[in-house]
């Protein structure tokens, strides 16, 4: 995906996004919580709100893959659920580009909610009550387990996301 600014921020950003899908498929199961931090949709904002719109999508869409990869069950959602989250991320920079740790939350909790409420409403597999208490239980937890591991991660790797092209 091409990146936005100089060629260091660009392979910076892609460190943080292989390093976010190791995890992903490292650390979170490991941990087994059912409120599972979600290192994907953590990698996809991040690089979003760096990047123009149509390259956040299309990064979105191959998030979403890596997702239905996973769960082949509805096989799509995710690529379409990753593709709108990571458009909207980017379009929403403006607002979430401020350095305060609470805005960042919001974005992560948001950007997480989004991306569930839309994957398991395409997805199919769940319906009526099942449906509701996944969107009004698990998937808020989840959301603020990804929100503060967000931030978190965010606050340890300020340093390689604001990497600059050095001048000689």
């Amino acid at each position: 995906v091409p990146m936005m600014g100089s060629p260091v921020r660009g392979i910076a950003l892609a460190v943080v996004f292989i390093g976010a899908l190791l995890a992903h498929v490292s650390v979170r199961p490991i941990l087994g919580w059912r409120a599972e931090i979600d290192f994907l949709v953590i990698a996809l904002l991040i690089v979003s709100v760096r990047v123009r719109p149509g390259h956040a999508a299309l990064l979105g869409c191959a998030t979403g893959l890596m997702i239905d990869a996973l769960s082949p069950l509805g096989f799509g959602a995710g690529a379409m659920a990753g593709t709108l989250v990571g458009f909207a991320a980017s379009w929403s920079k403006s607002v979430f580009f401020a350095e305060q740790a609470f805005l960042h939350a919001v974005f992560f909790f948001v950007g997480k909610v989004a991306m569930d409420v839309i994957y398991l409403t395409l997805e199919g597999r769940l319906s009526g009550t099942a449906l509701l208490l996944q969107a009004v239980t698990w998937t808020p937890l989840a959301a603020v387990v990804t929100a503060l591991s967000g931030v978190l991660l965010l606050l340890l790797l300020r340093p390689l996301l604001e990497a600059r092209e050095r001048r000689w």
